[in-house]
C-alpha cells in the first residue's frame, strides 16, 4: 500500500507563505487594533465628561469661576480625579512634548510637528485667545491625563438641557497618559483646544471646531466694534460667541473656506451658495479635522457672514449632501471653525 504526504519542500514553502503574509497583515490588524482602542477611550472619556458637565449645570456649578483651578476642584465632584498639577507644575500631570498632526488639505496629507509643552501657561497656548486664565494639569482615574484651561464667560442654565457646559472648557487630553505615541488623532485629543494647526487650506491655518458660548446683546453691543459684528439682536448669540471667540469677523471661516473644506470631505465640487447632493462623506476626514459626528449623522458650522435682523450663515453637512444654510444666531449646538496664527 503506498502512503502519501508532503515533502519537506513543500511543508517549508507553505510556512514560508504563511510567513510572508503574516509579516503584511499582523502590523496592519495591531495598528487597526490600536487605532480603534484610542477611539473608543476617547468617545468614552468625553460622554462620561459631558455627563459631569450636565450634573454641574443642574446643581448650578458650572459657571461663575475665575480661576480654572476652582473650576477643576468641583469638576473633581463629579468625574473622579487623582491628581491636580498647578499650572506651575503642569509637566507632572502630562507629556513634556507632543506630535501634533496637521492636515494640509490642499495637498491631502499630514505633517507631524513635535512641540514643546513646557512653557504652556494660559488658554492662549490651547487656542483661546481672549480667556484670560491659566491652564490646570488633571489626572483622572481612568487614566486619561489632560490640560484644562475654563473660559470665566461659561454660562449655565439648570432648566435647560441643551447646556452641556464643554463650550466652558478647552482641553488637551491623552487618553494613554503618559504612554506613547503622545500623537494628536491616535492618543491624543482635544476639546476646543488646538495646540497648532489643525488643519490647514491653502496655507491658511485653521483651529478646531468648537460650540461656541453665547453672548448677550449688551455683550454684542460693547464688542461688536471691535470684532467687526454689524449688529446685536439676542440674548442668547450664539453666532456672536463664535466670532468672539476667534478674534473678530476675519479670524472666522469664511463661505470659501468652509466649500473648500467640504470638497476635501466628499471629495467632490460642491456649491458655494447653495445645495450639492448624490455625495458620500468620509467619515474618517470628518473626525481627523475635528467635526465628529452626532446620532443625528449632520452638524451644521457657522461662517463669517452676517445678515439684519440677526441672522447669520454657515454650511450644513450630512452623509450624503451639503449646503449653505441661515439661521438666527441664537440657535444653539452649531460649531464654529477659527483662523489661527
Amino acid at each position: 500500500m503506498q502512503k502519501t504526504g508532503f515533502t519537506l519542500a513543500e511543508v517549508l514553502i507553505t510556512l514560508g507563505i504563511i510567513g510572508v503574509v503574516a509579516a503584511i497583515t499582523i502590523p496592519t490588524l495591531v495598528s487597526n487594533y490600536k487605532q480603534r482602542a484610542w477611539d473608543t477611550a476617547a468617545n468614552v472619556f468625553e460622554r462620561k465628561l459631558e455627563e459631569s458637565l450636565k450634573a454641574m449645570n443642574t446643581q448650578q456649578t458650572l459657571a461663575g469661576y475665575s480661576s480654572t483651578l476652582d473650576f477643576v476642584n468641583e469638576l473633581s465632584k463629579h468625574f473622579k480625579v487623582t491628581r491636580v498639577c498647578k499650572n506651575n507644575d503642569l509637566l507632572n500631570c502630562f507629556e513634556d512634548k507632543i506630535y501634533w498632526n496637521t492636515l494640509d488639505i490642499s495637498a491631502g496629507k499630514e505633517i507631524a510637528d513635535e512641540l514643546d509643552l513646557s512653557s504652556f501657561s494660559n488658554a492662549h497656548d490651547l487656542g483661546q485667545n481672549d480667556w484670560n486664565t491659566e491652564i490646570i494639569g488633571v489626572q483622572f482615574a481612568n487614566g486619561t491625563t489632560g490640560l484644562v484651561a475654563y473660559n470665566p464667560d461659561c454660562k449655565q442654565n439648570p432648566y435647560s438641557n441643551q447646556v452641556t457646559g464643554t463650550s466652558c472648557l478647552a482641553m488637551l487630553y491623552d487618553t494613554d497618559g503618559f504612554k506613547t505615541p503622545n500623537t494628536s488623532g491616535k492618543d491624543l485629543r482635544s476639546i476646543n483646544a488646538s495646540v497648532g494647526c489643525n488643519f490647514k487650506s491653502g496655507g491658511t491655518c485653521f483651529g478646531t471646531p468648537f460650540n461656541p458660548s453665547p453672548l448677550t446683546k449688551a455683550e454684542c453691543e460693547q464688542l461688536k466694534g471691535d470684532l467687526g459684528i454689524s449688529g446685536c439682536y439676542f440674548d442668547n448669540d450664539y453666532w456672536a460667541g463664535a466670532v468672539k471667540t476667534c478674534g473678530g469677523v476675519t479670524k472666522m471661516a469664511s463661505r470659501a473656506e468652509l466649500t473648500a473644506l467640504s470638497q476635501y470631505i466628499y471629495g467632490e465640487p460642491v456649491s458655494s451658495t447653495g445645495s450639492s447632493t448624490n455625495l458620500n462623506w468620509d467619515r474618517d476626514k470628518l473626525e481627523k479635522i475635528g467635526l465628529h459626528i452626532s446620532s443625528t449623522n449632520y452638524l451644521y458650522v457657522w461662517f463669517n457672514e452676517e445678515f439684519p435682523d440677526g441672522v447669520a450663515a454657515g454650511r450644513n453637512f450630512n452623509s450624503i449632501a451639503t449646503s449653505t444654510f441661515t439661521a438666527y444666531r441664537y440657535v444653539s449646538n452649531y460649531k464654529a471653525i477659527c483662523i489661527v496664527n
